[in-house]
């Protein structure tokens, strides 16, 4: 753990409630002894902690240092992945973000099954628990959009990873791309992308979904 997020960071003094207090000394087993290092994920400050009082239930922490330790994502990269389900996608969501993925847009498609229903909190707190255990001083942005013809409204340069004879090589500068759900498009979803880049992979076997966004955003970022 390189840092614990707070909202409050920046703060002269705080109190830790019942509910952090047992999250740091309880289950983080923190050192009580030590400066405490916290970030609160909206700039790029390390604000270093010392406590001042402790009891059963709460903590309270006196600011006793502000670093500039800039640690937010270099990268552009913008992931458009058609939604599949939710659990797979929390699964591989902290690898996105420590690679550096700057945003992901979760798109409803044909073959996406409507039942599934991202819980945007959830993500959220995924990728701050992800920023504290690789020191990543920014948030990935997340959203979700209802249809496919919105999101290519939305992003016009985002490339579409499908079957394609043109393939994805290293060499070629992505800033964003999509990828479908499972069993791919649909042959009316493909016909919006008349006007689109369209590219394949080398990979011979059948890759599910979340295999080609973390490869490509490997290949990519690393």
């Amino acid at each position: 753990m390189q840092f614990v997020y707070g909202e409050f960071a920046g703060e002269k003094r705080v109190q830790i409630e019942i509910k952090e207090y047992s999250h740091l000394f309880k289950v983080r087993r923190v050192d009580k002894n030590k400066p405490l290092f916290f970030r609160n994920l909206k700039d790029n400050n390390l604000y270093i902690y010392n406590i001042e009082e402790i009891d059963k239930k709460r903590a309270t922490l006196v600011l006793n240092q502000t670093k500039v330790a800039d640690k937010s994502s270099t990268c552009s990269l913008h992931v458009g992945w058609c939604v599949i389900d939710p659990k797979v996608i929390q699964k591989y969501l902290h690898m996105l973000n420590e690679m550096g993925v700057k945003k992901l847009t979760l798109v409803y498609s044909e073959f996406s099954q409507k039942n599934f229903k991202p819980d945007l909190k959830r993500l959220n707190r995924i990728i701050i628990n992800s920023c504290e255990q690789c020191g990543r001083s920014d948030l990935m942005e997340i959203e979700i959009v209802d249809t496919l013809k919105e999101y290519l409204k939305m992003y016009p340069k985002s490339i579409v990873i499908d079957f394609s004879d043109r393939y994805l090589e290293e060499s070629l500068h992505v800033e964003s791309f999509l990828v479908g759900p499972e069993g791919g498009f649909s042959q009316k979803e493909r016909e919006l992308f008349k006007n689109r880049e369209v590219y394949g992979l080398r990979c011979a076997n059948i890759l599910r979904s979340e295999t080609v966004v973390v490869g490509i955003c490997a290949k990519v970022t690393l």
